[in-house]
Parts: C-alpha cells; structure tokens; sequence
C-alpha cells in the first residue's frame, strides 16, 4: 500500500420506523496510509456542509475491528468490534449525542494495494434503537488500479 491512497466510504441505514428503502451514501477523498503495530490507519480530512473549519477523520483497521476517531468540527471515537456493544458521546457542532454501536460483523480484507472493510451493525442514539446500518470502506493506493491518475 502506498502513503498517498483514496478513500471511499459507503453505507446504509434502514431506520427503524420509516419503511422507506434505504438511500446509499457514498464519499471519496484522498488520505494517508500507514500501518503500525500490525494496524492499519488512514487519515482523510472531511468538511461539514454549513460550518467553517473541517474534521480530521482516523480509521483504524485490523481483523474483526474498525475505529472511527473524528476531531474538529465534530469528536467521536467509534468502535465497532463483533458480537460487542459499544457507547461512546458523540459532539457535534448543534448538540451531543450517547451513541451505542452493537456491531453484528466486521470484516477486514487486505491485499497489496487495497484493503475493504465491511461492517454491519445496529445503531442507538441516546439508549434507542434508530436503525440497522452498513458501512463499506475501501481503501486504495492512489494511482493503482481503478484509481490510476492521468
């Protein structure tokens, strides 16, 4: 894996209630690669419509295990590890929020120059369930493959 990569982060969200099907997100940004300790880490900066300033985001990946750390306009340190709850408070920029992630499989696939991360999980927000949700993570090196630059 190169240092220079590119980030595309996917997901679903079936809320609870609604019984409308659900509408994919998708976002690519370019970030930066580097593996420590067996564990994989991406750093991408990502900007919040409406509000000045941006949100550096930190992924974590190693087998069964995802982290998720924003800092900045929005702060959260998300775990999503399998068969396990977690809580964690989630600021954002027009309140908090106790957020739980009871996560129902995570899977971390790696090769040379790419590595997918597939994690499904239920969602709470303030001890509630809200929604069941996919999250799709792919990281590629910049200039390799689908992503090759002109």
């Amino acid at each position: 894996m190169t240092k220079d990569v590119l980030v595309t982060i996917s997901g679903l969200q079936f809320s609870k209630d609604s019984g409308e099907a659900p509408e994919p997100v998708e976002v690519t940004c370019p970030g930066t690669y580097y593996k420590k300790n067996d564990k994989h880490y991406v750093v991408y900066e990502e900007i919040i419509e409406g509000f000045d300033g941006v949100t550096k985001n930190t992924l974590k990946l190693q087998p069964g295990s995802l982290d998720i750390m924003k800092r900045g306009v929005s702060n959260v340190h998300m775990v999503f590890e399998k068969n396990k709850k977690n809580r964690t408070c989630y600021n954002m920029p027009f309140g908090s929020l106790m957020m739980g992630i009871d996560a129902k499989g995570v899977v971390v696939e790696e090769s040379e120059h790419h590595i997918h991360a597939s994690v499904s999980y239920e969602l709470e927000m303030n001890y509630e369930k809200m929604a069941d949700c996919e999250i799709n993570i792919d990281i590629r090196s910049k200039g390799i493959g689908d992503f090759q630059l002109a």
